[in-house]
């Protein structure tokens, strides 16, 4: 995260000129390039103005800033296009949209409303948030609760933003407000301490702007709403067609994938509450992988038997790599981190606590199968042999590479991927390596270059990790392990995973990998889903829940085909011969098309998206009759999680679906919908995406 922020940083002090100078990357000496996508890909290059500040230097990234992310964001975009970012830092608001128009940018990434003014002179992607425009006043200001008490008052906004259209717009009913402009520039704090020390009444910011002050001031507090929620989007050129279908696509996959809270830290009773446990497991064969379009693995299965006892939805976070787990459980990214940890070796420096060990595995020296077999160490006099720097059993390794005269080769952490560390061995990079006997099973099942020698040192313990305040997570964890270790369920896992070799084979042959095929039927989504926006990804996630991509699926209600469509369905979509695979996805396509118009554009983007498949899976009169409801509880009926889903699960009951107008619905089946398809789909994004970029928050 540092170093992405130190190279963001670098870019902006490279571009942006020394004050008073106007050096060459100022506004008036850019290059001008009006061109679309293929002409930003031909020049390699994506232009992209933020905001910068008075003072000519890049605004500092304060925690949780939402400039700062869409920053991020944007540098995330243009990494998908395979471009290189170029900063264009403004100073002003009013300067923003200029220097689009002239084609000194092609994009614009800043909390920038939407609004009809704006409309006139740019396109705007799809919304990447939603806020209301909020008055601020000073702490200790109680006078000051509605647009009433504005009357005589000095409120200051900066006359490029949307918020002087508003007060504008209230003035003609509210004419005492005293409307004073704000300097043009985004270093907007001068306001701030203006109203603090009473020289302005108030002034107006964005809601998601308001809590980031909030978060690190306590002199200043949010008086009331101005208004009906509004949109946040990035703007292009109205000549840009393509660079913007691109940018709608990345934005909605970006949102689709988010975390819902990108971090938290709770103990049991709160995670039970929010009916979602993470996990941080790695992609390997051994904790978590795909499997025929589904989820798998024995650490993932062993954890979702937790989750379910404990009433909670499994959610699995892959780090991009082993070493930051352990950081992003402290960051509160997840509540257990997974992966066969050896408990105490790589925790000393974390704010962590290990569970009891609940796996034993006893490691075995491994050579290619040129190697002959092996009686004892003496045999291994002048080899190099590959371990794992951060194991119990380095220091024994040590002592035994000088007493029997071979070499060590470190291997990070605990020993990586096993399956890579095998492939290095057979590759001649080293002639030995140490691997522990359930990840050496898995490999010894699917191929016949390798031989097991000998058992090394003693079995390894492994455990999962908490963080140190989730002492309640803690307890439940060790009481499951000892009520599961070698229970019927545990040993059939085990079995499964590490022994038995002819499944082993097949699930390793048939493992989705990166950039992999996900179904037999990818062709196929792709071509009719990219022709209506829709991420074939999210489509095959749907397709294996309705059918586990079986063309010949047939429901009790006669469903039929991948997508399960109803004869009915078909018919109003114009499609005929729904037992054909390619006509049925089709047709599954088009309905979920024209569920998805019968919501506003102006919807947050994911949400839109989770209504769309909770019309499709429950009808879309259940849907609404679930919206309404949530709008009646005080809820935000324009947001699926925790919101509209607890309204749908509340119309199984009496007493709520005698009030609906579609009546009866079995609520719990559309929310496990969505919660698996969701599940599937980021798992889905992970394995066919390179994950060169985080983002922090953004997510989902």
């Amino acid at each position: 995260m540092l170093a992405r922020w130190f190279v963001m940083l670098t870019l902006l002090f490279l571009a942006t000129p020394g004050c008073g100078e106007q050096g060459p990357e100022t506004p008036s000496r850019m290059s001008i390039e009006t061109g679309d996508l293929d002409v930003l890909l031909e020049r390699g290059t994506l232009r992209v103005i933020v905001p910068g500040t008075a003072l000519g230097e890049p605004s500092l990234p304060r925690a949780g800033s939402p400039v700062g992310q869409q920053r991020e964001l944007a540098e995330a975009f243009a990494v998908s296009l395979g471009l290189r970012l170029e900063l264009v830092p403004v100073f002003r608001l009013s300067e923003m949209l200029p220097l689009l128009e002239q084609g000194k940018a092609d994009i614009i990434a800043a909390n920038l409303t939407v609004t009809e003014s704006r409309r006139q002179r740019v396109d705007f992607s799809l919304a990447i948030d939603h806020v209301h425009e909020v008055v601020l006043v000073a702490a200790e200001d109680e006078s000051i609760g509605s647009i009433d008490d504005l009357a005589g008052r000095r409120v200051m906004v900066d006359q490029a933003t949307s918020f002087w259209e508003t007060l504008g717009a209230l003035r003609a009913e509210h004419p005492e407000i005293h409307l004073l402009p704000a300097l043009d520039h985004f270093d907007d704090e001068t306001t701030l301490d203006m109203l603090v020390a009473g020289e302005i009444d108030a002034t107006v910011r964005d809601s998601n702007i308001a809590e980031m002050y909030l978060s690190y001031r306590d002199d200043l507090r949010i008086a009331f709403a101005l208004g009906d929620r509004q949109s946040i989007a990035w703007a292009v050129r109205p000549e840009t067609p393509q660079l913007l279908a691109a940018l709608n696509r990345f934005l909605t996959t970006e949102q689709l994938t988010r975390p819902r809270e990108a971090r938290y830290l709770d103990d049991l009773p709160g995670l039970q509450a929010r009916r979602t446990l993470r996990i941080l497991l790695p992609n390997a064969a051994a904790s978590y992988f795909l499997w025929r379009g589904e989820l798998v693995g024995f650490e993932y299965e062993f954890a979702r038997r937790f989750a379910e006892e404990h009433r909670m939805r499994l959610e699995v976070v892959v780090p991009p790599h082993p070493d930051v787990a352990l950081d992003w459980l402290e960051e509160g990214r997840a509540d257990i981190a997974g992966g066969f940890l050896e408990p105490g070796i790589i925790g000393d420096l974390h704010d962590i606590a290990f569970t009891d060990p609940w796996h034993h595995a006893q490691p075995y020296l491994v050579s290619p199968n040129t190697a002959g077999a092996l009686t004892g160490w003496d045999d291994l006099a002048g080899s190099t042999v590959a371990a794992p720097r951060e194991s119990v059993l380095w220091s024994e390794m040590e002592i035994l590479s000088g007493d029997h005269d071979f070499s060590l080769v470190p291997l990070p952490g605990t020993g990586g991927d096993l399956e890579d560390v095998i492939n290095r061995l057979v590759d001649g990079e080293f002639d030995h390596a140490v691997a522990e006997a359930h990840l050496l099973g898995v490999e010894l099942a699917r191929r016949d270059d390798i031989v097991r020698q000998f058992e090394v040192g003693s079995p390894v313990p492994h455990a999962w990790a908490v963080h140190t305040s989730n002492e309640a997570l803690l307890t439940a964890l060790n009481e499951f392990f000892r009520k599961e270790h070698r229970s019927t369920f545990y040993n059939i896992l085990y079995r499964r995973y590490f022994e038995d070799e002819r499944r082993i084979r097949r699930q390793m042959d048939e493992r989705v990998r990166a950039t992999g095929q996900l179904s037999p039927w990818d062709d196929l989504v792709r071509r009719y889903a990219e022709a209506h926006d829709f991420d074939w990804r999210l489509i095959v996630a749907q397709m294996y829940h309705e059918s586990r991509f079986d063309p010949e699926a047939r429901s009790t209600m006669g469903a039929v085909g991948l997508m399960q469509l109803m004869p009915r369905t078909a018919e109003q979509v114009g499609v005929t011969n729904i037992k054909n695979p390619a006509d049925n996805i089709r047709g599954g396509i088009l309905y979920l098309d024209w569920v998805r118009q019968r919501f506003p554009e102006d919807l947050p983007v994911a949400d839109r998206v989770w209504f769309t498949l909770a019309g499709y899976n429950a009808g879309l009169g259940h849907l609404m009759d679930a919206r309404r409801l949530a709008a009646q509880k005080g809820w935000d009926q324009d947001r699926w999680f925790d919101n509209v889903e607890k309204a749908m699960l509340l119309l199984s009951q009496r007493k709520y679906f005698s009030q609906a107008r579609h009546g009866y619905v079995r609520g719990s089946e559309p929310v496990a919908y969505i919660n698996n398809i969701s599940a599937l789909y980021k798992a889905y994004v992970q394995l066919t995406e390179d994950p060169i970029v985080l983002l922090d928050g953004h997510a989902d």
